[in-house]
């Protein structure tokens, strides 16, 4: 579920005077860990940290530095989501990748798109007996 840019600062100032994210969680229905990221950007980034990012097209490079970092380093997911805005799932996603294939699994190229369709008619078969040449 998508929330507005005033719902969430509406939700943050609560926090920010005192309000438990807890109890704002059950209360509004949101998970905790949103809440408290909402917190984080808001922290380092100001209001503007609560819009909505545009999404990053990131290269084969950049994941695997971003990966070394979560996995060589030990950076929290928490973390190194808000520096590089790239989102938790995805970042799941390129560790467990990593994990199980290596790093060259992020240099993979994706296949995109739909698989292309044969979409002409089908052929007549050649009428194979003297019979089904007449009935034709």
């Amino acid at each position: 579920m998508k929330h507005s840019f005033e719902k969430k600062l509406n939700i943050v100032s609560q926090v920010l005077n005192g309000s438990a994210i807890r109890h704002l969680s059950l209360e509004l229905r949101i998970q905790e860990w949103m809440i408290l990221e909402w917190v984080r950007k808001y922290n380092i980034f100001g209001e503007s940290g609560l819009h909505k990012q545009p999404n990053i097209r990131a290269t084969a490079d950049m994941k695997e530095d971003i990966v070394r970092q979560i996995i060589d380093k030990s950076l929290p997911l928490s973390q190194v989501a808000l520096r590089y805005g790239v989102s938790r799932t995805t970042l799941e996603r390129w560790v467990r990748l990593v994990r199980a294939e290596g790093y060259t699994s992020l240099y993979r190229q994706k296949k995109t798109g739909r698989q292309l369709k044969d979409m002409g008619r089908p052929r007549k078969q050649e009428a194979q007996t003297e019979l089904e040449k007449l009935q034709s």
